[in-house]
């Protein structure tokens, strides 16, 4: 009622197969995403799904065949990587196209701590919190960027879940990133701080409300009423796409590298 749906149903595969239905959003657990997406594809559905794209490097080649079958008919495959569309972000990626000096990237992350039996900690279910949740931020990062990761290393505390880790990233244009995901920290510090140094200027973007230019010619602050993490404008894009016609906002070649690399980086740590 609240949201106005017109019906409700468990009969998955009824919703698949209506041809009334020509975009399915997939929001269920984690294990389940890589076939829902692929049952999806195959019925001829546009598909929106929530991160992570998929768990396992199986899923993910899995996936990668079904989307080549399916983009031949012309659907759309989406992962929900908001931060991307956020305003604050726009409006970094248009500072960052005025020079083409590599970039150093610093992501820190006050996640908070989610207890062990909670179902995204479990490696089958959830895939853990790096496949589950710091998959956004190398997303972000290599968006920013604009090339491709040409390495990826993780370092993580020796005691706790394996969601309190620094990961270090390098890009194709020399460009390098640093990820600080920590669960270990107070809840009255921000949850998310980005900053980004290139050619003797910086930029700092404080938890998706105020954005700070130092050195930049012409920008010095961009703020909001109210955090704005790009959840709206990635949902908006996606629409838009399929109603005019468009590429995905996202490439797919963008989505599969950055699950990729995630999914390795929780291997190296042995998270999954």
């Amino acid at each position: 009622k609240k949201f106005g749906f017109s019906c409700t149903t468990t009969d998955t595969n009824g919703l698949l197969n209506d041809p009334d239905i020509n975009t399915v959003i997939i929001i269920t657990r984690h294990n389940t995403h890589a076939s829902l997406t692929c049952q999806a594809l195959d019925a001829g559905k546009h598909v929106f799904v929530e991160k992570p794209l998929c768990l396992t490097l199986e899923e993910l080649l899995e996936i990668e065949r079904c989307y080549n079958e399916a983009a031949k008919n012309g659907l759309l495959l989406m992962v929900g990587f908001n931060r991307r569309f956020s305003p604050h972000i726009q409006k970094i990626k248009e500072l960052l196209a005025s020079t083409r000096e590599p970039k150093s990237f610093i992501m820190t992350i006050n996640a908070g701590s989610i207890p062990e039996e909670h179902w995204i900690q479990d490696p089958r279910v959830g895939g853990g919190r790096i496949i589950g949740e710091a998959c956004h931020f190398i997303d972000l990062l290599r968006f920013l960027a604009g090339t491709r990761i040409s390495e990826a290393t993780i370092l993580g505390l020796e005691k706790g879940l394996g969601d309190t880790v620094s990961i270090q990233l390098k890009f194709k244009d020399g460009s390098i990133g640093t990820i600080h995901y920590f669960a270990n920290g107070s809840k009255r510090f921000p949850k998310e701080r980005l900053e980004v140094f290139v050619a003797g200027r910086i930029l700092q973007l404080n938890n998706f409300r105020s954005l700070k230019g130092f050195g930049w010619p012409g920008f010095k602050k961009m703020n909001l009423l109210r955090q704005d993490k790009g959840q709206k404008e990635c949902a908006a894009a996606f629409i838009k796409a399929i109603r005019e016609g468009l590429p995905s906002p996202i490439p797919f070649d963008e989505l599969v590298e950055v699950s990729r690399i995630t999914i390795e980086l929780s291997q190296a740590e042995g998270l999954i």
